[in-house]
């Protein structure tokens, strides 16, 4: 039997195989992986690290479980680099999952990192409001109309670092972590551009490509997809060391990469059987006629 006659049978386990292993042996040895920032990233990076202490940021979490993997830890880099700069943050969502994915940043980012910061004075959770655009374009005219508590029922009167705050205007920066409607788009139409507040994002990678007119007059910077959560972690990283063992999206750009050089490289073998086949087809075909 032929090479060409092997590669045509080759069975499609073993590719599966391949791609187990594939993904699994970066996962089991970690490679290091050099990740640079791209401009549309450091610009998000940037513009946390310029502002002063005791700044505000509002965060949205617009997701649900599905994105997880490309969504969180975007969220968990920007928390990170926001407490770590001692600004203040809040914490809201406009997608009825976004709730539960804020409970678990809290979890995984402020009780384990950032145990001295405290509840109230530095950090927020007011939670799931419904009303799509219509939460966000509410919010913008009288936030504490809105939400009169945290997401734990307390008055945000009790709460200090809601004491000035009357609507997104008294925001410094919006950065809406999301992977659909209502979304970053909504964020820059009925926030960021009626009062001119600097809007940044983090979606998954097929909504990013959506977003990219946005960018850079209405969007101040964007996190597209895994690459784009890696990119901010290798910048948080540069600059705080401290966080490597916390980059999630790092760790998992190893397999990605693996996973997706191997689809290459499946992709042409395939065509290049594909077209050895049809050029034998050709010369048979030639024989036979001349026959």
């Amino acid at each position: 039997m032929s090479l060409l006659d092997r590669m045509k049978r080759i069975d499609r386990r073993i590719l599966f195989l391949l791609m187990a292993a594939g993904v699994a042996i970066p996962l089991l040895f970690r490679p290091t992986l050099t990740v640079h920032p791209s401009p549309i990233v450091s610009r998000v990076f940037d513009k946390i690290e310029s502002l002063p202490e005791g700044s505000k940021i509002l965060m949205s979490f617009d997701y649900g479980p599905s994105t997880v993997p490309e969504n969180q830890p975007m969220a968990e880099a920007i928390a990170r680099h926001v407490l770590r700069r001692r600004l203040k943050l809040y914490m809201v969502s406009a997608w009825t999952t976004g709730q539960a994915q804020a409970d678990l940043l809290i979890e995984s980012v402020m009780r384990t990192d950032f145990t001295d910061r405290v509840y109230g004075e530095d950090w927020v959770h007011l939670g799931y409001k419904a009303g799509n655009q219509g939460m966000i374009n509410a919010i913008f005219g009288a936030m504490r109309n809105l939400y009169t508590t945290d997401a734990a029922g307390t008055n945000v009167d009790a709460i200090p670092m809601m004491r000035d705050v009357q609507s997104l205007r008294d925001m410094d920066l919006i950065v809406d972590i999301a992977s659909g409607f209502p979304g970053v788009k909504e964020w820059i139409q009925f926030a960021g551009d009626p009062g001119n507040i600097p809007v940044a994002g983090g979606v998954t990678a097929v909504e990013a490509l959506l977003l990219y007119p946005y960018y850079p007059r209405q969007l101040l910077g964007l996190m597209g997809g895994l690459q784009g959560a890696a990119e901010y972690e290798a910048a948080l990283v540069a600059k705080y060391p401290e966080y490597r063992d916390d980059s999630k999206a790092l760790q998992i750009m190893g397999p990605q990469y693996v996973a997706h050089l191997l689809i290459v490289v499946f992709i042409l073998i395939g065509n290049a059987t594909y077209f050895a086949e049809r050029r034998r087809q050709k010369r048979g075909r030639i024989a036979g006629g001349r026959s």
